[in-house]
């Protein structure tokens, strides 16, 4: 994996300490272009992967990758699936089945849907979950994705409902049809971390939660920095500023003493705040 991941959160007006912040940048990225101007600008920087959620925006980024293929030749996506609303709202709307052909990829998609109606009326949860990932992927043909990620919204909810089972699903198709490595989003790294051993899910991918004042960390801060010293897994970081309670320089110098830690996903909206966290990670993030 890089080492320094640019992430979406801003682009969609996210902000879990500030509503007024969210609603500033949700008016700022109205326009795709005010996105793929902070796009170029982190990749101008040196930052050449995009950790982003299936947000149907999001495709609108990814045609511009594909129309502007030697700009971007080196670009990488990270895709974190599924991005839960425009299921939730095109199942109300349609129906499970026509939402999922919306979703699906163009070649083959009525033999996928037949595949989807014979797996719904036979409760066939790996086919299911394995045409919800093709759909969630669908944007990303022809684009790098080395890596995709489990959403913490499904991570977490099948780690509470003891699904166990469905993690390995996920983690064997992206493996098989995409050459990939799963990741997987949570909000519970300790608790993940159990149940991806037991499935025998070598060295996982994680991303979660990792900052000083312990930030939407399940288990507090002592069991995260315990897992990350002793347990075998490559830690990615995601708010570690805390949704801006912690200032850049303390919050980074925190994470970067957790000598494991592989990657750091962070979002900014201008060239100024990436150049300065950039080097700010590459100054303290010990080298490999």
């Amino acid at each position: 994996m890089e080492r320094i991941l640019f992430g979406d959160n801003q682009f969609f007006g996210v902000n879990h300490m500030s509503e007024e912040k969210a609603r500033a940048q949700a008016i700022k990225f109205q326009d795709i272009n005010a996105v793929i101007d902070v796009l170029d600008a982190a990749y101008d920087e040196g930052i050449k992967v995009f950790m982003c959620t299936t947000h149907e925006r999001i495709g609108e980024v990814c045609e511009h990758m594909r129309a502007n293929p030697q700009r971007y030749q080196d670009y990488q996506f990270y895709p974190c699936m599924p991005y839960a609303h425009k299921y939730a709202n095109a199942v109300t709307e349609l129906g499970i089945l026509e939402a999922l052909k919306g979703f699906l990829p163009e070649q083959g998609a009525f033999n996928a849907m037949v595949k989807g109606g014979m797996a719904l009326a036979n409760k066939d949860v790996e086919a299911i979950g394995q045409l919800l990932i093709d759909a969630e992927m669908k944007m990303f043909q022809d684009l790098q994705t080395p890596v995709i990620f489990l959403q913490n919204v499904v991570t977490d909810l099948l780690l509470g409902l003891g699904f166990k089972e469905a993690l390995r699903i996920f983690a064997d198709h992206v493996k098989n049809k995409y050459n990939a490595e799963p990741g997987f989003i949570t909000m519970n790294m300790p608790k993940l971390l159990d149940v991806l051993e037991e499935l025998g899910i070598d060295n996982p991918i994680v991303c979660s939660n990792i900052n000083k004042i312990g930030f939407r960390m399940c288990g507090g801060v002592e069991a995260y920095e315990s897992a990350i010293a002793t347990r075998k897994f490559r830690p990615v970081a995601m708010s570690v500023f805390a949704s801006g309670a912690i200032a850049p320089k303390e919050a980074l110098e925190y994470v970067c003493t957790q000598k494991k830690i592989e990657s750091i996903v962070f979002g900014a909206s201008g060239r100024g705040n990436i150049r300065q966290t950039k080097q700010l990670i590459e100054q303290l993030l010990p080298a490999e």
